[in-house]
């Protein structure tokens, strides 16, 4: 991050918004209190109908109809409160993803465990089809309804919309360090309007580092946080690394904020390290972090494998009719076999034959020699733009992906997984750095972090910390929302070629 000189008179970008911080949140919470309401309304009447039909639940003398409606009552209204007790609308977490979907799934698993219990314990006469239908039917209204709320902030955020004000505190490499990642993150909801270094030139006031979309300015040094807080409107002082002052500054900062309306939030430089990893354990006032050791096996692998086996399994059948006539149109368009096998490395850099639809001419090995001067990949990697020995049918199904639809076989009989890293070619894994070989002590995949961020457009070493972030990171809701992402990409590619 670069170093620009701007005038004395130099202030910090404005966000072209008309509400921002706290004022934002507010209506935005609100909103989805109300749309929340709206959808648990919704599936409740639904499920109701579906039981006893619109005459049985609407007629004044239709049967257990005024119970129902209380029943309906009782559920919404315990829904809508565990929504608010599990912090769904959180201003930390709204906007977020797949933790704000994971929280409102569990608020509607409680709901109706704890509803069921009590119905029993209380011997309360009720439908289970109608009980069944209502929690499924409700709990994927409201994940669609919290989707489509977090695409239209996104949307408004681009504008410059639904942003906290942010001041950025530490010394110069941490500083720059957090701005680049809060430029480079489009989901995140911070606007950084300052920052405040401890080594500002006492003569030089206002300098500035470059956010990508803007400049952002130093403004003070540590003894002017507060005043330049309240000057600016700030909502949100992110102390980045460790501060020269040291615990001391990080407590007197506190409660200098006291007086204002913004949050302190301390940036910790465990790179890489997904939030669920982390776990705070507060000892006598000791504030502990502590950080999981990620875990190759076990339980949560096995559940994934399970996902990797079914999926696989159904994907082959129902797509069975489309891999038959890619196969023809390959055979249709240039002579040779319908399928490519390759040896990759699979976990634990076991090698593997990886099946894929052939869409380079059939002797495209033998050709590489006399392409390496034009490689545009940097590292192990090979690719070039236009690539020569690629068929006309090849490149549309390079570029849709459709190329790597045979792999579900690889997944099936367990050499591969529906989302990991890259698959390895052998030479590629004889050139790997030490940390890089951890990317070998998970199954590759058929998708991943790579395929959503860029693809081919990725540098070999941010490929490399994308497939080192997921294989201590992974989830079952982050693979989830990987191949969510890649269905996306695969209708509006980027970087496949």
């Amino acid at each position: 991050m670069s170093l620009v000189g701007l005038p004395s008179t130099g202030s910090p970008m404005a966000v072209d918004s008309p509400a921002s911080g706290a004022v934002w949140a507010r209506r935005y919470r609100a909103r989805l209190l109300a749309s929340d309401a709206l959808v648990v309304t919704a599936a409740l009447t639904i499920a109701l109908f579906a039981r006893f039909g619109i005459d049985g639940a609407s007629t004044p003398i239709g049967p257990l109809h005024t119970e129902y409606w209380v029943i309906s009552a009782v559920i919404g209204a315990t829904w809508l409160t565990s929504l608010g007790a599990l912090r769904t609308r959180d201003s930390r977490v709204i906007g977020m993803g797949v933790t704000e979907y994971k929280r409102v799934f569990n608020a509607s698993a409680i709901t109706f465990g704890l509803l069921a219990i009590t119905f029993l314990i209380f011997q309360v006469d009720i439908a289970r089809s109608y009980f069944i239908l209502a929690f499924p039917l409700g709990a994927v209204v409201l994940t669609l309804e919290r989707w489509l709320w977090r695409k239209w902030l996104s949307k408004q955020r681009r504008f410059g919309h639904y942003l906290s004000r942010v001041l950025v505190v530490g010394q110069r490499d941490d500083v720059e360090y957090v701005i680049t990642q809060i430029s480079g993150e489009s989901a995140v909801a911070y606007y950084v309007v300052g920052a405040v270094l401890d080594d500002a030139d006492s003569t030089v006031r206002v300098s500035g580092m470059d956010a990508g979309d803007h400049v952002v300015p130093v403004l003070a040094d540590f003894d002017n946080v507060a005043d330049t807080v309240g000057a600016l409107g700030v909502n949100i002082v992110i102390v980045a690394g460790q501060p020269s002052g040291g615990a001391p500054f990080i407590r007197s900062l506190g409660w200098e904020l006291e007086n204002t309306a913004a949050e302190l939030v301390l940036s910790s430089r465990l790179t890489d390290v997904a939030g669920p990893r982390i776990h705070f354990r507060p000892v006598e006032g000791l504030p502990l972090i502590h950080v999981e050791i990620p875990r190759f096996d076990g339980f949560k692998h096995a559940l994934k494998r399970g996902l990797d086996l079914t999926t696989a399994a159904c994907a082959l059948v129902v797509l069975s009719p489309c891999l038959l006539l890619v196969a023809a149109l390959i055979r249709l368009d240039s002579p040779g076999p319908v399928l490519f096998r390759q040896e990759r490395c699979g976990r634990g850099g076991e090698t593997f034959r990886m099946v894929k639809f052939r869409s380079m001419v059939p002797n495209a090995e033998d050709n590489l020699t006399g392409l390496l001067d034009q490689n545009e990949a940097s590292g192990t990697l090979f690719k070039i733009r236009n690539d020569p020995r690629i068929t006309r049918i090849g490149g549309f199904l390079r570029k849709h992906s459709i190329d790597e639809l045979p792999q579900l076989w690889n997944i099936l009989v367990g050499d591969m997984s529906l989302v990991g890293p890259r698959p390895s070619l052998p030479q590629e894994v004889q050139k790997y750095e030490t940390h890089v070989h951890r990317r070998l002590y998970i199954k590759p995949g058929l998708t991943g972090m790579w395929q959503i961020n860029g693809r081919s457009d990725l540098s070999w070493e941010e490929s490399v910390r994308l497939d080192l972030y997921y294989v201590e990171n992974w989830s079952l809701a982050g693979d989830l929302m990987i191949i969510w992402r890649t269905i996306k990409v695969v209708i509006h590619p980027v970087g496949a070629y």
